[in-house]
């Protein structure tokens, strides 16, 4: 039985890496086109200067992009548009100055507004998730007011609701990891909801100077909620954030989390949306000195009905610094509906930048629908390299011949394809107990397909 067993194992190992070789190939050809590393690692691209874009004669008395945009961007407008740039938009701790919704915002333009219950709308004064934390000695939690000098350092609002949820909280939860200090074990905040009211919270985590941690949010229950989560990564520290939405089916979250990272620091963010109504998560990681290095995953797995979106922004605002981002997710039942939106900035400061990300979306029946959008702006030519990718389809029915021709049976070689495109992500996680879970929420999903 162990001999049949390592057979499967292989076999869907290998289906595994021939899709992921597929989609790697095409990606390593964009990025080769547009800088590999030779000589002193930065390559200066055609079109470009080291004022940035100029691929146009039209460009030549234009800024560059950033800021104010003049220039056309490929999903957005052109001359004076706020958002025709990742670094023009919009940022304010006040609800009140982003105007009301109509779902034409670049930001909003695939999220179902009717499905946020109030949280774009209302005033949110409902009772936050109750968080319970278990931590390793040293690490220490506790509540600050809205006045602590912390608050506000990681990130600004960049869209209403984030910016509702800044302005209700009364009371955030702060996570410190003093500096020179290394965890044993992990910190976990289990957050449970027990109510459908809007309401707001607010999460700083803050790991000093050469610090080492890992620190799961673990969403559960029932809940309307709107989060803003501040991730502050001092010098030279490694940090693993792993946020898990598994909701109850009527929760409604919008998450934005905001980590800003020091000189020579790791940050490691672990998304993973299984649960929920309608779940919209925005990660995004700003590099504030040189050396830094981001890695950024994702896993998200939409039943019938579900929204799950995930909108990321990398910001490479200084030089020599590193980004990686994968995100995969799959879809099953009629109206699933999955966003992955990848923004990554290279500003004209950041020479030397080495930045790669993707996305690959599964759609395992009919009736479902995967919106997938890489955007990559560049205003410097003097960097490593940069390349994104998407990928989006069904079974292929070569890789499932292939495992079915070793006498594996159709429903567990579907299985062992999935369960081979996900696992890389889950792989990331280094939390043993939580990859089990999530590995066994996963079967649970794939059981509900073959019903």
């Amino acid at each position: 039985m162990s001999k049949l067993n390592d057979t499967i194992v292989n076999a869907a190992e290998n289906v595994a890496e021939t899709v992921a070789e597929k989609v790697s190939n095409a990606v390593e050809g964009v990025k080769a086109r547009i800088g590999a590393p030779s000589g002193d690692r930065r390559v200066r691209i055609d079109g470009f200067t080291e004022e940035g874009e100029n691929l146009s004669p039209l460009n030549d008395a234009s800024p560059v992009l950033g800021g104010d945009s003049s220039k056309s961007h490929s999903h957005g407008a052109g001359a004076g548009i706020p958002d025709s740039s990742r670094a023009g938009r919009p940022t304010s701790f006040k609800r009140a100055d982003f105007g009301k919704l109509t779902g034409r915002e670049e930001d909003w333009r695939f999220t179902p507004l009717k499905r946020l219950r109030g949280l774009h709308t209302q005033d949110l004064t409902g009772t936050a998730p109750e968080v319970a934390v278990v931590a390793p000695e040293g690490i220490t939690v506790a509540g600050i007011g809205r006045d602590d000098a912390r608050i506000g350092t990681a990130g600004i609002p960049e869209d209403l609701v984030a910016a509702a949820a800044w302005e209700a909280f009364t009371e955030a939860t702060l996570v410190s990891i003093p500096k020179d200090t290394q965890a044993d074990g992990t910190v976990t905040l289990s957050i449970t909801g027990a109510g459908t009211e809007p309401a707001a919270q607010h999460i700083v985590i803050e790991a000093g100077a050469f610090s080492k941690a890992v620190v799961v949010l673990d969403h559960k229950g029932s809940a309307t909620l709107s989060q803003n989560v501040e991730i502050l990564v001092g010098d030279g520290a490694e940090l693993t954030v792993i946020t898990v939405q598994d909701w109850d089916d009527d929760a409604v979250h919008a998450s934005a989390q905001y980590a800003r990272i020091g000189r020579d620091a790791r940050f490691k963010h672990v998304a993973v949306s299984l649960g929920g109504d309608l779940v919209r998560v925005t990660p995004s990681s700003k590099f504030t000195a040189p050396g830094g290095d981001v890695e950024m995953y994702g896993l998200y797995y939409a039943d019938a009905g579900q929204h799950l979106e995930q909108r990321l922004f990398v910001d490479h605002a200084v030089a020599n610094c590193k980004s990686r981002v994968m995100y995969k997710g799959a879809l099953q039942g009629k109206d699933a509906h999955t966003v992955w939106v990848g923004d990554v900035l290279i500003r004209k400061e950041a020479e030397g930048t080495d930045t790669y990300e993707v996305n690959r979306n599964l759609l395992l029946t009919d009736g479902g629908r995967a919106d997938s959008v890489p955007n990559l702006e560049i205003e410097t030519g003097l960097i490593e390299g940069a390349g994104h990718a998407s990928a989006t389809g069904r079974f292929d029915d070569e890789h499932l011949f292939y495992l079915m021709a070793r006498g594996i049976p159709e429903d567990v070689a579907r299985r062992l394809v999935v369960r081979g495109f996900l696992n890389e992500i889950i792989q990331q996680i280094k939390v043993p107990e939580l990859e089990e879970r999530l590995t066994a929420a996963v079967e649970r999903e794939l059981a509900v397909v073959e019903a």
